[in-house]
């Protein structure tokens, strides 16, 4: 919701990669911003006006408008307001004009106008991109407080393999997105949150797992990022990609997520355990790879760590986190049990979810959840998108902290 009803501003200059900006505004437009596109006389030689016009459901501007007479000071309209300025993909003169303060056309115009932060994606060959001239302009930029995303090393327009590609368009939304939420009630607080399964290990290449794909703590860590915070996301094994913004740390065995966690939250406002962690363990992993020809008659199991125990004892003795928030995956007798873990953990408030449930849970991008607080209040969710889910945790969060000040 960061972007919704936000007029962004995206200028296009001459380059190949001026394709991925009509991707970009795209998907600018389905998170809901207003995207008012600009495009220099070069851009145009790439790709229409009427391409953005048709993604974005608003006008695409050039410098024809500007003399056209149709709009009083147009570039003054165009950034009275506005958000955010991108500017992808962004070539070599542009990015002169800009670090030097000059305005000949709609884009830089507009650039000199607008009061609001800058996000530049640079595209252009591999030798020019390294030149020194071209790295002191973007040093300079970077020194008046201008983000710059990539470029990327990859196959060029010229047939070379260097620096020089345009950043991918979900790169730099996480970047917008990032960027917008910095005010947010959320501002200036840390949450750790933790997300997937643990591997405990039996052998060199066998483990005990469980099927948590990370997208609850993930979509969560995006939320809370959208709300200005400053997010550790502590994740088990996944294939998932890091929120842009959120400081990841990586983990595999219940041990190692523990350490972790405690010594994230030393100073955290607040703990999202989601994570799904192993209660057990091999107590004594095999050294070689177990051979199917010799047979298994058992494993011996003992108990993983219980972070929320420990974080419950490191909260007696330093006040952090100041909330904490855990999950109970059940196949029975949800509510009870999940009431009984949040009394024995001593949590703020829990989510309930029945993982038996095909249709939400483990692996699906949906979920159902109750939602229990600490004074016992019931709060049972329908079935919504984790994305969704993960808003209302977040609101929930809000209140807590609020409450706890």
């Amino acid at each position: 919701m960061i972007l919704k009803n936000k007029r962004i501003i995206l200028g296009v200059t001459g380059s190949i990669a001026a394709y991925k900006a009509s991707d970009l505004a795209s998907k600018l437009a389905q998170a809901g911003a207003l995207v008012d596109t600009v495009l220099t006389q070069a851009a145009e030689r790439f790709i229409s006006p009427l391409t953005f016009q048709s993604v974005t459901g608003r006008p695409a501007f050039t410098d024809g408008d500007l003399w056209n007479g149709q709009s009083h000071v147009l570039h003054q309209q165009l950034a009275a307001g506005a958000g955010l300025l991108i500017i992808a993909p962004l070539t070599a003169h542009p990015l002169a004009k800009l670090t030097q303060g000059l305005g000949n056309d709609l884009l830089s115009l507009v650039a000199l106008s607008a009061d609001c932060p800058l996000l530049i994606a640079p595209a252009m060959d591999g030798g020019m991109c390294k030149h020194p001239a071209v790295q002191e302009n973007l040093r300079l930029l970077r020194e008046r407080g201008a983000v710059i995303v990539g470029p990327e090393h990859g196959h060029l327009a010229s047939g070379l393999e260097a620096v020089g590609r345009m950043s991918e368009p979900s790169e730099i939304l996480g970047q917008a997105r990032y960027l917008l939420s910095r005010s947010g009630p959320l501002k200036n607080r840390v949450a750790v949150i933790t997300a997937g399964g643990t591997q405990e290990p039996v052998d060199p290449v066998r483990v005990l797992a469980n099927r948590s794909s990370g997208k609850q703590g993930f979509a969560l860590a995006q939320a809370a990022l959208d709300a200005g915070a400053q997010v550790i996301l502590i994740a088990g094994p996944t294939a998932l990609s890091t929120p842009i913004g959120a400081q990841r740390k990586n983990v595999h065995t219940a041990e190692e997520m523990a350490h972790a966690v405690l010594h994230a939250c030393h100073e955290a406002d607040a703990l999202i355990m989601t994570a799904a962690v192993a209660d057990f363990k091999p107590s004594q992993p095999a050294r070689q790879k177990i051979k199917k020809d010799n047979g298994l008659a058992a494993i011996d199991l003992e108990p993983t760590p219980d972070i929320l125990k420990l974080i419950e004892r490191q909260r007696r003795q330093t006040g952090f986190p100041k909330i904490v928030i855990g999950f109970a995956a059940e196949s029975e007798c949800l509510i009870e049990n999940a009431m009984a873990k949040l009394k024995n953990k001593n949590l703020s408030l829990i989510a309930a979810n029945n993982v038996s449930d095909e249709n939400s849970g483990f692996g699906a991008d949906v979920n159902q959840v109750t939602l229990i607080g600490a004074d016992g209040a019931v709060e049972p969710l329908p079935r919504l998108p984790k994305t969704e889910i993960a808003q209302k945790i977040i609101q929930r969060l809000l209140g807590l902290l609020a409450n706890s000040s």
